[in-house]
């Protein structure tokens, strides 16, 4: 079974997230399984500065340290334009890490981002509570029963969805056709414990016309992508009409102001931005797997069950990196944790097994009242 260096401070300060979310729900949350529960299904842990997914390397810069996830075909494909090279060899690491020792942390992460690659520099971020702002009228306040659209993917978003779920919550998978959720193609495992229990509906995301519909019946919007990749379907929290307590929540990378808004950002690159990594010998390395992103799922979970308390109609913004910074103050400790392996659960839906399902169940919340 995989093993973890994750310090117990900050195992202790994750309690108390989920035991938040325990007290409005009544749902009671093991952080450390959260934490810890995709290493322990897939085997994995960090390989000092080689993430736990093996996707992203932390590496040192001229100045510092920065890490970078390669994880998807179109950031391979980025490599060349990235070294400014005609062709780089298969295993294009040894080259990017030349490359990054001779040049400026700074430098480094504006060519990556300009490029779309998904990188942060070591403790660039600073700590940020999410922010919240007015969006509707207030209502109920209970969770069971609520609509939830969950337009995420990969993990800290459908994580969200998840713990929403087992507090009674109906929760529908929204993917596309084309590009569905990138953990289907990975461990079955995983997928399942992020989304068993949803109702899955596919659709055509360049035709927003049904999504819409969707949207404008949910209670509770999750969104993961970059702000204006909605925004140019017509869709967003500004978009829709008013449903009393509805709640818009927010995952991004980096938060929104400014260029940080199109700053892709992945669970390990995006805990190192916010500095939460463990030293050996004064060298960072990997805390956790992808720590960033199952932290942000869980702060995301009780930021919906408080504002569902008080009424919900609010927007509710997480930055992952300002999340992994309220962390890192946690005591290196040197800890190893054992991974806890998730309780079985039912199996994940298959895409758009749920449609026909998902539109009745939008038709009937849609009608106007007499």
């Amino acid at each position: 079974m995989a093993e973890l260096a994750i310090p117990r401070a900050l195992l202790r300060q994750a309690q108390e997230v989920a035991d938040g979310f325990t007290a409005h729900t009544g749902v009671t949350l093991d952080a450390t399984e959260l934490l810890t529960g995709r290493a322990a299904l897939m085997d994995i842990s960090p390989r000092g500065q080689i993430s736990a997914g093996g996707a992203s390397h932390l590496l040192a810069a001229r100045d510092g340290w920065c890490a970078l996830t390669l994880s998807r075909p179109d950031d391979i494909a980025m490599i060349p334009a990235l070294l400014q090279a005609d062709s780089v060899a298969t295993d294009a690491w040894p080259a990017i890490r030349r490359w990054v020792a001779e040049t400026g942390a700074a430098t480094v992460a504006e060519r990556a981002r300009l490029l779309g690659l998904p990188v942060g520099v070591l403790g660039e971020t600073r700590p940020a509570p999410p922010l919240v702002r007015p969006l509707g009228s207030a209502g109920p306040a209970a969770l069971a029963g609520v609509l939830v659209a969950d337009l995420s993917s990969m993990w800290a978003g459908p994580l969200c969805g998840q713990l929403l779920a087992r507090a009674g919550a109906t929760v529908v998978k929204v993917e596309s056709w084309s590009r569905p959720d990138g953990t289907r193609a990975g461990e079955p495992e995983f997928f399942d414990w992020m989304n068993g229990g949803k109702l899955s509906y596919a659709t055509d995301f360049d035709d927003p016309s049904e999504l819409a519909a969707l949207i404008d019946a949910a209670d509770v919007v999750i969104e993961a992508s970059r702000p204006a990749a909605l925004a140019r379907r017509g869709l967003g929290p500004d978009k829709v009409s008013d449903r009393p307590g509805r709640i818009w929540l927010r995952i991004t990378g980096h938060g929104t102001d400014g260029d940080r808004a199109d700053w892709v950002a992945f669970g390990d690159d995006a805990a190192v931005s916010g500095g939460l990594v463990e030293y050996r010998d004064g060298a960072p390395m990997f805390s956790g797997d992808a720590v960033a992103d199952p932290l942000t799922g869980l702060h995301a979970a009780a930021a919906v069950a408080q504002s569902r308390a008080r009424g919900g109609g609010e927007l509710i913004e997480f930055s992952m990196a300002a999340v992994a910074a309220g962390y890192r103050s946690s005591d290196d400790d040197g800890t190893r944790v054992q991974a806890v392996c998730p309780t079985p659960g039912v199996a994940g839906p298959e895409l758009g097994a749920d449609n026909e399902a998902v539109r009745r169940l939008v038709a009937e919340r849609n009608v106007a009242p007499c």
